[in-house]
Formats: structure tokens, C-alpha cells, sequence
């Protein structure tokens, strides 16, 4: 991704949790109203694909997830983003299977360029993860 030449005019990023991608999956205006203004460009939607298995839920049909997902960055993580989440949770203090997604979303928002935020059921873990400079609001 690309930062647009005045920082006024830099590409805004929403990074979704499981909560926000469950919540786009069931039609969710507001998550709708997020997904089309990916779809025309205005911003970028990304998650991990952490977020997407735990947003699973069998009653949603493939047709659905696959609407949402044309509209969705998956995040690619390896070695060296496992290694940013762990380092992530140690400087918190944190630990553990209950942090685990948070810290590896957490590490897809602070690589992202451009005016981050973050849609979260957890804004309280996040927000402990997070730098400043980047928006967590609740879903």
C-alpha cells in the first residue's frame, strides 16, 4: 500500500476483529456502509487470517464470506509477525492463548501505512497492544 502524497490525503486502513468480520459476514449496516467504501476505494478493510477462522460460524453461507472477503485484505503472517506479536505481548505484560489473535491483529495494524483503525469487541486488550497513532473503536 501506498501513502498518498499530502499526509491529509494519506489512505485510510479499518482493521477488523473477529467481532467487526462476524459483524460484516451478517449484514451489519455499518459494516456494509465499511465494505463498500473498500469496494470504491476510499479505504482499505484488512484482518488477519487468524480473525478469519475465528469469526467462523457455520451458519453463514459460502456466497456470504465470499461477498465479504472480495472487499477484505487477509494479512499475510509468518515467522517474523509471530515474532513482532510475541515480542508485542511480553513488552505488556501479557501472555497466553487469550491475547494470542489480539497480538497477531495487532501486528497487521501497526504494519499497515496510512490512518489506522481498528474495530474491536476488545478495545480494552487492544488499546494495551496498540501505539497512539492508531484508532480503536468498539463494535
Amino acid at each position: 500500500m501506498k501513502k498518498r502524497g499530502n499526509p491529509a490525503e494519506q489512505l485510510r486502513v479499518f482493521v477488523l476483529d473477529c467481532e467487526a468480520l462476524s459483524l460484516a459476514v451478517r449484514g451489519d449496516r455499518m459494516m456494509k456502509t465499511r465494505l463498500d467504501m473498500a469496494a470504491s476505494g476510499e479505504v482499505e478493510v484488512v484482518t488477519s487470517p487468524l480473525t478469519l477462522v475465528e469469526a467462523y460460524d457455520g451458519r453463514t453461507t459460502e456466497q456470504r464470506w465470499g461477498w465479504v472477503l472480495s472487499r477484505v485484505r487477509v494479512a499475510e503472517l509468518g515467522r517474523n509477525e509471530g515474532r513482532q506479536a510475541r515480542r508485542l505481548l511480553a513488552g505488556c505484560g501479557l501472555h497466553g492463548h487469550k491475547y494470542a489473535i489480539d497480538a497477531m491483529l495487532a501486528v497487521v495494524a501497526m504494519n499497515q501505512d496510512g490512518q489506522v483503525t481498528v474495530f474491536t469487541s476488545d478495545v480494552d486488550d487492544l488499546e494495551q497492544l496498540l501505539p497512539p497513532r492508531i484508532v480503536v473503536r468498539k463494535v
